[in-house]
């Protein structure tokens, strides 16, 4: 019994570590004969003897279970129990692998019936975005069926809404003309510009109640929150590369908003070229907590600035042991290191058509608004030279240094000069007038990693109104105060004098200001607005 037991594993470990050209039996031999050789000290023989053993070929396996069975050679090397136990493993293994591949599901061999059942099931956002995978899914997720029952669920009519759940599901129908009749993709064109359309409308409503001090609407910061409003940056290199960088930070103020980009790396600044500000807002605006990630989103360009030759065309206004603050139109600062690469950047808004400028543009053209008709007033000779009301804001990251409004300012035909016209709004003569400023002055920065605050630095926010309570001129501005090299006149203050100045197209602002050592504050005693006449008499229509 030994010796038989013996020689089965020799002949079986033979068999497992012979090439299969072995395997192959020989012309002579009958490859059907159930009968293998019987081992030594055993009789062969047919009918079963006493001795006689008789040997049953083995069944004969799948391809694949003998190829793994013979297409090692070095097995041979190892003795017979090892070789067992690792083609057994290796057995489990190809097991589990086939059923792993088999647990995949194939998409393109699944009938279009079941595919649309499934898609039947998303909102409109998830089938946006599933007609974005392939050509095959754009057509599927343009099914009209899928997207009228949407469209009736948003936009049925009141007197149907009574109907029952069952009514509505069986409107759906494959035989309403509204299906048959359309194009593909029609439902979902319609739906589209009618949710545009919809939260348009809501925009629009939720932005008419206007804060008399300011001129502006009292709930833009929810309107911001609402519509899902953000900001990017893009930035463009010499080679055409596009750079694109999402907020991240943001600061909400009384008339403006300031937006952050802190990143830890940014974009060699000799490379680049051109950097564009976007408003982007979601195509559909959804009740529903859940967004998709990659959501379709809708661009609105804001401004454009060439940044080639940098820190020539830009204007320093401050700087300290890390970085160097440069300042744009339009409300740009952008940050750079002793290094001369950038370190972030700040985007000032106003809030004045904010909302309006963000939404309403394109990737590639602003939004212009209509220009205001000019009313004519032939029996006031110094009609748009009075009733003018300011409104400035003095700030950085949240902390206030200055806020308030002047009202009945007015220009006589004697202060237009050179251009302008020349509106006081504190005189440093009247001593009444003047006002502190609260707080350490400075404009907080941070980045990926450093933080810090550079002095004499500050972001003002100018709202002028005209007589009619409309905004005329709205900016928001990083500026700094300059030391002025002749003291002040006024025996009042002793401390150093500083003045602030700022210029675009529609005017100017000059400010004075004055340490006062006794305080440890610094305190404004001459604000100068001066108005283009050329935009004054576009505005009223008069020719100063």
């Amino acid at each position: 019994m030994a010796t038989g037991r013996g020689w089965i594993l020799r002949q079986h470990s033979i068999g497992v570590s012979r090439p299969l050209s072995d395997a192959i039996p020989s012309p002579g031999v009958d490859s059907r004969s159930p009968f293998l050789v019987a081992p030594p000290g055993a009789t062969a023989g047919v009918g079963g003897g006493s001795r006689g053993v008789l040997f049953e070929r083995p069944k004969p396996r799948s391809p694949g279970a003998f190829l793994e069975s013979h297409s090692f050679s070095a097995m041979s090397e190892y003795p017979a129990a090892m070789q067992l136990k690792k083609t057994h493993s290796r057995r489990m293994c190809t097991r589990s692998t086939s059923i792993k591949s088999n647990s995949a599901i194939d998409f393109d061999r699944m009938p279009s019936e079941i595919l649309l059942k499934i898609l039947s099931y998303l909102n409109a956002e998830s089938l946006l975005c599933t007609g974005c995978v392939n050509k095959s899914f754009y057509h599927l997720s343009n099914d009209n069926t899928i997207w009228f029952k949407i469209y009736s669920k948003s936009f049925l009519p009141k007197r149907k809404k009574w109907r029952t759940e069952s009514a509505q599901e069986s409107a759906v129908s494959l035989n309403l003309p509204e299906l048959q009749d359309r194009e593909s993709g029609y439902w979902k064109k319609e739906y589209i510009m009618k949710k545009i359309a919809a939260g348009k409308a809501d925009l629009i409503q939720l932005l008419k109640p206007i804060n008399t001090r300011t001129g502006l609407p009292v709930k833009t910061k929810e309107a911001i929150k609402i519509s899902g409003l953000k900001w990017m940056v893009i930035l463009k290199d010499r080679n055409g590369k596009q750079h694109v960088l999402e907020q991240t930070d943001i600061s909400y103020n009384e008339t403006s908003v300031t937006v952050y980009w802190n990143y830890f790396k940014w974009p060699c600044l000799e490379t680049l070229s051109v950097l564009q500000i976007f408003g982007v807002t979601p195509v559909l605006l959804s009740d529903s907590e859940v967004h998709p990630k990659n959501r379709p989103m809708q661009r609105s360009l804001i401004s454009e600035y060439d940044l080639a030759n940098l820190t020539e065309n830009a204007k320093m206004i401050g700087c300290d042991a890390l970085v160097e603050l440069y300042s744009f139109d339009q409300g740009l600062l952008v940050g750079l290191w002793k290094k001369s690469e950038i370190a972030f950047v700040m985007a000032c808004l106003h809030y004045h058509q904010l909302i309006e400028r963000s939404t309403l543009g394109s990737a590639t053209v602003r939004y212009a608004a209509a220009p205001d008709k000019a009313i004519l007033d032939d029996i006031d000779p110094e009609y748009g030279m009075h009733g003018y009301q300011l409104h400035i804001d003095l700030h950085s990251r949240g902390n206030t240094y200055m806020c308030g409004t002047f009202r009945s300012l007015f220009c006589k035909k004697d202060y237009i000069r050179n251009g302008y016209l020349r509106f006081t709004v504190i005189n440093y003569k009247k001593t009444a007038q003047h006002l502190p400023l609260v707080g350490n002055i400075g404009l907080s920065w941070m980045t990926g990693v450093f933080e810090g605050n550079v002095q004499n630095c500050f972001i003002m926010d100018v709202t002028l109104l005209d007589d009619s309570q409309k905004p005329y001129w709205c900016f928001s501005a990083p500026v700094n105060m300059v030391l002025s090299p002749k003291p002040s006149g006024l025996y009042q203050y002793l401390g150093p004098s500083y003045y602030l100045n700022y210029m675009d197209l529609t005017g100017k602002v000059h400010m004075e200001l004055v340490w006062m050592e006794e305080t440890n504050e610094y305190c404004i005693i001459n604000l100068v607005l001066y108005l283009s006449t050329e935009k004054v008499n576009s505005w009223f229509g008069t020719n100063y």
